[in-house]
């Protein structure tokens, strides 16, 4: 018998949540940065085996909306309670996830859930086995389990258990993907991922990156992308003296795409203004922000 199910991870920004993914699928699917609000979007991540397929979703860490852009974020969020089959609340030894609202709509979906304690890495035992005992304490009910994304630590046993709930269902993809996003979303995605590892303060988050052409010529992926910015004045830092930002992210993230799709690449970014971008729906639509 076949099993299937979506597994929704859920927690506060910068928590660990793509970490988590990456390590459960095996691959570096969602992009990982030491910022906050680096995951924009829900992602989902396919874990096959002969006899399961987890149909992994990555989402935006909960926060309360400043603008438009994050409304989007947390309406992703809100679409992972209609299709759980079984719920990852993601929270750290350092910080609690504190939504209330949310952990009572997690509890009154009815799926089963893991509470996972990630960082542990981070402190000591004593601290990792009162803050279980804690959470044990409010949600009975629930599988508490102290890990380390980062370190793999006690994410074999998040995989056994994950297997064990999965109802049985045949696969909700077919089984040589990998996720439901195409190339040039993980494209876009990881040249974002190198304008936050390479800019301060508001920068990488006033920061939209579109693909414009995606053509494979003799062997060669030619790849034409735009980096959209809210300011004048955030174009100049984007591209830096002489243009060396720019082409210090572009060689940055040429690397990772070709590994992504193991094809020898070209990327040409520039860089255009787009003010307000992050309160226009007509704007988030276009880059991919859904309503749901």
């Amino acid at each position: 018998m076949h099993k299937a199910g979506f597994v929704n991870i859920i927690g506060n920004p910068n928590v660990g949540k793509s970490t988590l993914m990456n390590a459960l699928l095996g691959e570096k699917l969602s992009i990982i940065t030491p910022k906050a609000q680096t995951t924009r979007h829900r992602i989902l991540g396919l874990a096959n085996g002969n006899d399961y397929q987890i149909v992994f979703s990555d989402t935006p860490g909960v926060l309360k909306p400043g603008y438009k852009m994050q409304e989007y974020m947390m309406r992703a969020v809100k679409s992972t309670m209609m299709d759980a089959d079984i719920f990852i609340v993601m929270t750290d030894i350092s910080e609690d996830f504190n939504h209330l609202g949310l952990l009572g709509q997690i509890r009154e979906a009815g799926v089963p859930v893991l509470l996972l304690i990630n960082k542990i890495d981070l402190s000591d035992q004593d601290k990792v086995v009162a803050k279980a005992e804690e959470w044990k304490q409010r949600f009975p009910e629930w599988l508490v389990l102290p890990i380390s994304a980062l370190e793999n630590f006690n994410l074999d046993q998040v995989l056994h258990k994950i297997i064990e709930l999965l109802p049985f269902s045949p696969p909700y993809f077919p089984k040589d993907e990998l996720t439901d996003r195409s190339e040039r979303f993980i494209v876009a995605e990881i040249i974002r991922e190198k304008i936050l590892m390479n800019y301060q303060k508001e920068i990488p988050y006033s920061v939209e990156v579109s693909v414009e052409s995606f053509k494979e010529e003799g062997g060669v992926v030619r790849i034409r992308s735009i980096i959209y910015v809210s300011r004048d004045s955030q174009k100049g830092i984007i591209i830096g003296h002489k243009g060396s930002m720019l082409k210090k992210v572009g060689t940055e993230a040429r690397v990772d795409i070709e590994k992504f799709l193991e094809k020898k690449t070209f990327l040409e970014l520039h860089v255009k203004v787009n003010k307000n971008w992050r309160e226009s729906d007509t704007q988030l639509r276009r880059f991919g922000y859904s309503d749901m």
